[in-house]
């Protein structure tokens, strides 16, 4: 059975700084793509950050560009995403989810998501 299971959300301060963490388990996690969305409330999910298995080669939205960086480690089932310089906007539910695709780069949907971890920015 796949799993994935987010952590490390919180409150955090404009200009201040949070890490996520995500474990997945069920699938052979080194040769699949990791990616992080975010829903804030009334709006609609929005991809954040994803990263190739293998290549370390990582994509992210214009809004978090510079300011986010996703990792992942391989050996222990894991993907990180890194919040620094946070803006109150930064406020939402974060996800993680997979699918089976070996790349970032293909637009197909997301298969198998976390139960998601608060992030909330204040000024």
């Amino acid at each position: 059975e796949v799993q994935v299971a987010e952590s490390g959300g919180g409150l955090g301060q404009a200009g201040g700084s949070l890490r996520l963490s995500c474990v997945a388990s069920g699938f052979r996690f080194a040769e699949f793509a990791m990616g992080w969305f975010r829903q804030a409330p009334g709006k609609e999910r929005e991809a954040v950050a994803c990263i190739n298995p293998t290549d370390g080669n990582s994509y992210y939205a214009d809004s978090v560009k510079g300011r986010f960086t996703i990792s992942r480690d391989n050996a222990n089932n894991m993907v990180y995403l890194q919040m620094n310089t946070l803006k109150p906007e930064d406020t939402a539910r974060y996800y993680c989810a997979t699918r089976f695709i070996t790349s970032c780069t293909p637009s197909a949907p997301y298969d198998f998501w976390g139960q998601g971890t608060q992030v909330t920015v204040s000024l």
